[in-house]
């Protein structure tokens, strides 16, 4: 992957519209950590566009889509993990 690319991803992480992002929130090892940032964040941010929910789903959805095939199965599993605690601080079912 070419710098260009991985500064890039990194851009959109620190300046999207989604949300203002706590620091190293993706580098916690507990999902319910992140989770509880990705709320944080979401409901105080002035840049996002949407719902909170869907924005904090959005940045995780976005981090492990950029990361994805670079994380271990076990880092990945925990951020997938995270997803599930997002959905039960925001009181939102999973969609089966």
């Amino acid at each position: 992957m070419t710098a260009t690319k991985k500064k890039w991803s990194a851009e959109v992480t620190e300046h999207s519209d989604a949300l203002d992002l706590e620091d190293h929130v993706f580098e916690s090892d507990d999902a319910k950590k992140i989770a509880a940032s990705l709320k944080r964040s979401a409901e105080h941010s002035h840049r996002r566009k949407a719902e909170p929910f869907q924005s904090a789903m959005s940045m995780l959805n976005f981090y492990i889509n950029r990361a994805g095939k670079n994380l271990p199965a076990a880092r990945k599993k925990m951020l997938e993990d995270a997803k599930d605690e997002l959905r039960a601080a925001f009181g939102r079912e999973k969609d089966d």
